[in-house]
């Protein structure tokens, strides 16, 4: 079984590290930990190794619990919601987890919501916790 976790850091990231962790663990999943880096090749330095940091620290998490883990940055320049849908249908991901922040309703008409995109597109079942 491999496992998703589209990773942005903070309280909500972590918590949905947590939970594919319990989850992958009872199903001796592979986990795979992806940041989408929305402005490509153009990201700013400081936020690549921002982010850089925050997946050692989640591979580790993964790995101490005994589980093979792969944490990486994506930088194809899609939005967030796109890169994991794609990254899912391109390693056969068989369940994607999210945290998700609460947004108010003009907020996710303005900005659109990752997690409803990824809930609506993915090939698998999507498990979100906030």
């Amino acid at each position: 079984m491999k496992i998703l976790v589209g990773y942005n850091g903070g309280a909500v990231g972590d918590k949905a590290l947590a939970l594919a962790r319990d989850f992958a663990l009872k199903f001796n999943a592979v986990v795979y930990i992806v940041t989408s880096m929305g402005g490509g090749t153009s990201e700013k330095e400081s936020d690549i190794e921002k982010v850089d940091r925050e997946l050692a620290l989640a591979r580790k998490l993964m790995e101490e619990a005994g589980l093979e883990c792969d944490a990486q940055q994506s930088v194809r320049g899609l939005s967030a919601g796109e890169d994991l849908v794609r990254f899912a249908e391109e390693n056969d991901i068989d369940h994607i987890f999210l945290g998700i922040k609460k947004k108010s309703r003009v907020e996710k008409i303005i900005l659109g919501s990752t997690s409803r995109y990824v809930i609506l597109k993915a090939p698998c079942p999507v498990t979100t916790t906030k």
